[in-house]
């Protein structure tokens, strides 16, 4: 090996370029330009493209073809000879076996360092030795002395420094998941501050090591939109947002104010500020609607107009704000509207009493009892007017049929009705009237009334209900009013029926029963 080589280590450039201050706030939300994206994202982005590139396609032929990072490795199998090696081995008293030990240390620690750059360069496009700068320096630090190891040959020692840096940029990385919520928690912080920069800065951060979680095999599950993204679009519309709030916040019309906030709810869904106020607008704006529709319908009450009152008041209960007050004052309006009617039905019913109209009288109870089931005095004056009016009833039946007086049964039926009519302590004109017509016409329907009946002597004649007179040409016979039927028989002659009323100014003069159609002139028409 030519002791001019000079190891070298892309961590001692990382570590000189990276920043020797750091503050207390290294998870505090990063500053960044107004527009676009901060110039250290793509800066970073760009490294990580190249630093892939290296890795892939230049890193493996220089770890093959070099002992250390800046020395081309010596192919010992195909380009030495037995002669040089021998000269070799004599110039530095090294034997083939702890050369050949040698070379296997130098590319061991070589492969560390690669993988320990490889990482490096990842965790340097997030910005890790600002979030991460204790863990950061002790890799730097871990491969400087694995720098120093190396300049000096001892390849051993200089792998187990490479390796002690690559475990601490392991745990940095390991660190990711926990620093990828730290970042999403203070940049809702920002949001709640409505500090759009420390949000944004906050936001872009979480979506890179998104990013990077998803490349190392999906370290943590990440939903689609992430948070992080969700985050960056509530950020990017921050200032939209607040000047929103704060138009709703100046406007003294609730209106107003629920259209702006719903602006705002729809330009971040997310906001938990913008959808509360929206609530508490919907609200106000209810309740200036209810006030609205409640004033109104008083208004139309006070005008004598219940059932648009009512309709207003439906309006505002439908709102779905102060329910119960609503419904109280639609009962109300509804029992003042009942009991409005109520009174103009009684008044109708008790002035049908007073002219014995007692159907009109029971519709009109009826009526009432229909709207208020509940109300005694109404109950028991239906009960008497259907009682008037059954006797009205049956007094003006008894008045259109004097004639059935004359049955005994109807008389004592009649006679019961009439009993009825005068036991009422304080009756009216026409009831009066009709029991003074009604007992004149049962005191008269027991007084006979003698009534002349002609024959021809050969004819038999019988009164229906009253007996045989037999044959005769002229006699009479005492008849109580009433209706009555006089049948007259002769053999060979057809039969006869005379019918004729006594009393109430029908009784006749004379009754004529005889038989003087033979039944052959009879049959022969």
């Amino acid at each position: 090996m030519p002791e001019n080589d000079t190891p070298s280590s892309e961590l001692e450039a990382a570590d000189s370029a990276a920043p020797q201050t750091v503050t207390a706030a290294d998870f505090a939300p990063l500053d960044q330009t107004p527009k676009g994206q901060p110039w250290w994202v793509w800066a970073g982005m760009g490294a990580l493209v190249l630093a892939a590139l290296f890795v892939v396609f230049v890193l493996p032929g220089i770890v093959e073809d070099y002992e250390r990072p800046l020395e081309r490795r010596v192919d010992t199998l195909s380009a030495s000879t037995p002669e040089t090696s021998r000269a070799a081995t004599t110039d530095t008293g090294v034997s083939p076996f702890l050369e050949a030990q040698r070379s296997r240390d130098r590319k061991a620690a070589q492969d560390v360092l690669a993988e320990l750059l490889e990482k490096q360069s990842a965790l340097d496009t997030l910005g890790a030795a600002d979030w991460a700068e204790t863990d950061y320096r002790a890799a730097v630090d871990a491969a400087t002395r694995g720098d120093e190891f190396y300049r000096t040959q001892e390849f051993a020692l200089a792998q187990e420094s490479y390796q002690q840096g690559l475990a601490a940029l392991t745990a940095i990385e390991s660190s990711l998941p926990a620093v990828l919520e730290q970042r999403l928690i203070a940049g809702e912080q920002a949001l709640t501050a409505r500090d759009r920069a420390s949000a944004l800065a906050a936001f872009e951060l979480a979506a890179a090591i998104e990013v990077a979680l998803i490349d190392e095999e999906a370290m943590v599950p990440v939903p689609s939109p992430s948070r992080a993204e969700i985050g960056l679009g509530r950020a990017e519309v921050l200032d939209e947002l607040n000047e929103l709030i704060e138009q709703a916040a100046r406007s003294r019309e609730a209106g107003e104010q629920v259209e702006l906030l719903e602006r705002a709810v729809a330009l971040d869904p997310y906001s938990d500020e913008a959808d509360s106020l929206l609530t508490q607008a919907q609200a106000r704006l209810l309740e200036q609607r209810f006030a609205a529709a409640m004033s109104q319908g008083y208004e139309r009450l006070q005008a004598g107009a219940p059932d648009a009152a009512i309709e207003r008041f439906e309006a505002a209960a439908a709102l779905g704000v102060k329910t119960d007050e609503a419904l109280a004052a639609i009962d109300q309006t509804t029992t003042e509207l009942i009991n409005a009617e109520i009174n103009a039905l009684l008044t109708a019913a008790q002035a049908a009493e007073r002219n014995e109209q007692w159907d009109s009288a029971v519709s009109e109870y009826e009526a009432i009892v229909a709207l208020d089931p509940n109300l005694p005095a109404v109950n028991a004056a239906l009960d008497y007017a259907g009682k008037r009016a059954q006797l009205d009833a049956l007094l003006i039946a008894a008045l259109d049929a004097p004639e059935r007086f004359t049955e005994p049964a109807v008389f004592e039926e009649t006679r019961d009705v009439y009993f009825t009519g005068r036991a009422i302590e304080e009756p009216g004109p026409r009831l009066i009237s009709q029991l003074d017509t009604l007992q004149g016409l049962l005191e008269s329907s027991q007084i006979p009334v003698s009534i002349r009946f002609i024959s021809d002597g050969l004819t038999d004649v019988s009164l229906l209900r009253i007996g045989e007179l037999g044959t005769f040409e002229a006699t009479r016979v005492d008849l109580k009013p009433g209706r009555y039927a006089a049948v007259g028989r002769r053999e060979g002659f057809r039969e006869v029926r005379e019918e004729f009323t006594v009393g109430f100014g029908l009784t006749p003069a004379v009754v004529i029963v005889r038989c003087d159609e033979p039944i052959s002139a009879a049959l022969g028409r």
